[in-house]
């Protein structure tokens, strides 16, 4: 652990090393020596990528953000009554744009103590921590600089009073059935049985044409956010993908319930990503899938809940039903 900020309001803390700089290498020699080639959606998310996803959020088409910000907006009140709670933890904080909804709601209430935000971008947690601490006078936050999957367990103890885990934007639809459920019940452990609660955000199944229009923007945005992850291995791996020759391609899989998103080549190439030593080769239209995103029904939902040794407490929707946040609890 390094411990980047210390002061009587804020601790952060730094559990990404010299090790955790393999895990882009370690995934594209995994991913591109598979019979069908992936490479996880965590990699789109460098300082150009996030931007762009930043726009992606603003399309007409892209309905999820604005969806959940407006359940929060309707709801916070409401989940922190339920709760009680005194401290939030957010993982995959990001700028804590619609937490603030939440971290108000309890200031309000008189319930607010602190605040522990997780994420892989260290310039973000010290910023968001900084702008928190001024923003909400008596507010104590003990940031981890780390990736959610792997650092979990160094996420403090909980302070006193009922405490909140918070997994927003959707991003459980990115793991596939198995790793869903092992990933809930590493969240679970986190929480008190009878006292804390999760408060998850899930896509809802809906009319396809939806779905495939919030992945296939009319003015090319994830498009381009799709591609940047080859401008990330071509960078960070010294490889040599000739982006502008992957072309865009996005579909909801009406069996599996989930939206992928897929790079698919024009021509015949070869690619070499120097630093691993490694060649690869597409064929003509070969595609390179990027990202799964899993809707939800409700039962789908209480299923993975369960399998995960939660039990859903209450589940919020916006008007037209198209995205919703659940509370639940451990068993």
């Amino acid at each position: 652990m390094q411990p980047l900020l210390s002061t009587d309001a804020i601790l952060v803390e730094s559990y990404v090393g010299a090790g955790d700089e393999r895990a882009l290498a370690d995934d594209v020699l995994d991913g591109l020596t598979r019979p069908f080639k992936e490479i996880p959606p965590k990699h789109f998310y460098d300082e150009v990528g996030a931007e762009l996803f930043d726009r992606i959020c603003d399309l007409p088409e892209y309905y999820p953000t604005r969806c959940e910000r407006l359940i929060l907006e309707e709801r916070s009140a409401d989940i922190v009554a339920a709760t009680g709670a005194a401290e939030l933890v957010e993982l995959g904080s990001g700028t804590a744009a619609k937490t603030r909804l939440l971290l108000r709601a309890m200031a309000e209430a008189g319930t607010l103590r602190r605040y522990v935000p997780v994420d892989v971008t260290e310039a973000m947690v010290l910023e968001c921590a900084d702008t928190l601490v001024d923003e909400f006078p008596g507010l104590q936050v003990h940031g981890i600089v780390g990736d959610f999957e792997r650092h979990l367990g160094h996420i403090p103890p909980p302070a006193d009073g009922p405490r909140i885990v918070a997994f927003l934007g959707g991003t459980l639809g990115n793991f596939t059935p198995g790793s869903r459920r092992r990933f809930l019940r590493a969240v679970a452990k986190l929480l008190r049985p009878g006292v804390d609660r999760l408060l998850l955000g899930t896509d809802l199944v809906k009319d396809p044409a939806i779905l495939e229009a919030a992945y296939n923007d009319s003015a090319g945005v994830t498009a381009e956010f799709n591609r940047n992850v080859l401008r990330v291995i071509n960078r960070e791996l010294d490889a040599d993908f000739d982006v502008d020759a992957f072309d865009h391609v996005a579909f909801f899989d009406r069996e599996r319930q989930w939206v992928e998103m897929r790079l698919r080549a024009q021509r015949h190439m070869h690619v070499s990503v120097r630093k691993l030593g490694l060649d690869v080769v597409f064929a003509p239209r070969e595609e390179l899938r990027t990202e799964i995103s899993a809707k939800f029904t409700p039962q789908r939902l209480r299923g993975d809940l369960a399998a995960g040794g939660l039990d859903l407490r209450g589940l919020m929707t916006d008007p037209d039903d198209l995205f919703a946040l659940s509370l639940s609890a451990r068993r």
